[in-house]
């Protein structure tokens, strides 16, 4: 059926097609807007910088490229008649120069956000890895809680699940470059968002309204994560973090490493990523109940003093693939792997059950019952006498873009999407004495 197309449809218009780039860096800037000139055709770049214009007649036009926090740029362009006509643009970032101090660069990478947020065919907020640099998120989910109509549920001061426009974490869902991911949770359908490593993210989409191409099961909104795309150059980027952890006396560790480049006369783009956290660290707790008598005494009913040894390791590691095989036919490839181990230790003491003991309407003293609870695991290598938590999430997907002809634009995608959590050797054990 292709064969069929490319050959019957073919030599009727012409395409005219390219990327959008940054002049510095050759990164590409996503959500441009791209127009021809005194016609009202146009198009938006995607997150590799690449637009297609499509049913365009033989002839010479102007075409302009305008991006928030970058100087407009126009190309001129001869269009041949039944080919794909290739134009590149390279946008320098524009700013107010007043006596050497530049306002308005600090903002570039976030420029790509609004760019993006500004062009949308919803309602949503973008994020940039430039802005989540900015700030000390481990996760997207500490990233995320910055965004306007967004919180997040806490777990040990980490943000896990995203609560959209006030409704539950269970009615939303979350995406990987387009793909739904499962949640690790066998009891729920919430995807934890501390599972990923923000460092591993270029791009967070928050789209408070679905279109018609969305999965129709999330009522609060839907939260796309945007992996590194391949370069269009050689590109080394590494981060080297620590810290000190004072509540349980433990350093905390950071890394992440990124190369990307092209091989084979730029027809492979290919980028590596990978990070590692490292945090142990702790919580304590007290929580308390209290009652009014009928003779208007106030007591404690029950009262919970917790203290949490936690430490979580965050892996993760991925990797884009881009083979152009002409200026008509691109394949892609991505493929991620988030691994975390979470360790903890809960020593809880419980009273509860208490009651007063009257003389009258005077207490002079209660009765009730103690409990000690130990959460932990068994002594070996993978749970180290902690309860350990292995969670998992996996995704691999494939997908292609092909101009068929001046009329015609095939995209196709697959993917696969696996998560589990794992808690091997998990003990709790509990004392309980009554008539205290």
């Amino acid at each position: 059926m292709l064969l069929f197309l490319a050959v019957s449809g073919y030599a009727q218009k012409a395409i005219i097609s390219g990327k959008v780039l940054d002049t510095d860096d050759k990164l590409p800037l996503p959500g441009a807007m791209v127009q021809i000139v005194g016609e009202n055709k146009y198009t938006v770049s995607d997150y590799n910088g690449r637009f297609e214009l499509l049913n365009i007649n033989a002839g010479t036009y102007k075409v302009e490229v305008k991006y928030i926090g970058y100087t407009a740029i126009t190309h001129e362009i001869t269009v041949e008649q039944g080919k794909n006509n290739v134009i590149d643009f390279a946008l320098k970032a524009s700013g107010t120069e007043l006596n050497e101090v530049v306002v308005g660069d600090i903002l570039k990478g976030q420029a790509k956000a609004l760019n993006q947020q500004k062009n949308n065919k919803n309602i949503g907020n973008v994020i940039s890895s430039d802005q989540m640099g900015r700030f000390p998120d481990a996760n997207v989910g500490d990233a995320l809680k910055r965004v306007p109509g967004i919180t997040m549920q806490n777990d040990q001061g980490e943000a896990r699940n995203i609560i959209i426009r006030g409704l539950a974490p269970s009615l939303n869902s979350v995406t990987l470059n387009g793909d739904r991911i499962p949640s690790a949770e066998g009891d729920n359908r919430n995807v934890q968002m501390d599972l990923i490593p923000s460092d591993m993210i270029s791009t967070i989409e928050v789209n408070k309204t679905l279109t018609s191409d969305m999965d129709a099961d999330a009522i609060g909104g839907s939260v796309n994560l945007v992996t590194r795309a391949t370069p269009n150059g050689e590109r080394i980027s590494a981060t080297l973090a620590g810290g000190y952890l004072p509540i349980r006396e433990h350093a905390s560790y950071t890394a992440g490493l990124v190369y990307g480049n092209r091989f084979f006369d730029n027809k492979l783009g290919a980028v590596f990523s990978g990070s590692y956290n490292n945090v142990d660290y702790g919580s304590d707790n007290i929580e308390n109940e209290w009652v009014k008598d009928e003779f208007g005494n106030e007591y404690l009913q029950a009262s919970e003093i917790r203290k949490y040894d936690v430490q979580r390791i965050r892996r993760s590691g991925s990797i884009a693939l881009d083979y152009k095989f002409n200026e008509n036919n691109t394949i892609f490839a991505n493929a991620i792997y988030n691994w975390r181990d979470d360790r903890e230790n809960r020593f809880r003491t419980t009273y509860d059950d208490i009651e007063p003991i009257y003389n009258g309407e005077e207490i002079t003293g209660f009765e009730g019952r103690v409990k000690r609870q130990t959460k932990g695991g068994l002594d070996n290598n993978r749970n180290k006498n902690r309860r350990l938590e292995d969670q998992r999430v996996q995704n691999y997907s494939i997908r292609g873009e092909h101009l068929i002809n001046s009329s015609l634009d095939l995209d196709w995608s697959a993917n696969y999407a696996k998560a589990r959590e794992y808690r091997p050797g998990e003990r709790y054990i509990e004392y309980r004495q009554k008539g205290l």
